[in-house]
């Protein structure tokens, strides 16, 4: 399993960009399904962008457009740049993998997480 640690979060106002980063150890991580999911205040987690080991990806309806997800494999770290940032967006960011899975938005997939780090949006 891979050791996950998100950075990169804080507070911005609407139609800014801030930018995520998580920084991987623990295995080569080429191979893994990796991505980014949040979880709003009183809400359930949710998929936010994935890729895979082949660099396929797959975005949620509500981001598509608007966040970047991308593999820096010079250093070991998963990237998701948020432009024209809303107050829906306020959650806990959370970033995950797995070996054994592809291309999947559902978190109840992922057997590796972070801590996350906070993303607040005011209007």
């Amino acid at each position: 399993q891979l050791t996950l640690v998100e950075s990169g979060g804080g507070s911005v106002q609407a139609g800014g960009s801030l930018r995520l980063s998580c920084s991987i150890s623990g295995d080569t991580y080429s191979s893994y399904c990796i991505g980014w999911f949040r979880q709003p205040p009183g809400k359930e987690r949710e998929g936010v962008a994935v890729t895979d080991g082949d660099g396929s990806k797959r975005y949620a309806p509500s981001v598509k457009g608007r966040f970047i997800i991308f593999r820096d494999n010079a250093k070991n770290t998963l990237v998701l740049q948020m432009n024209s940032l809303k107050p829906e967006d306020t959650a806990m960011y959370y970033c995950a993998a797995n070996k054994a899975i592809k291309g999947t938005l559902d978190p109840h997939d992922y057997n590796s997480w972070g801590q996350g780090t906070q993303v607040t949006v005011s209007s």
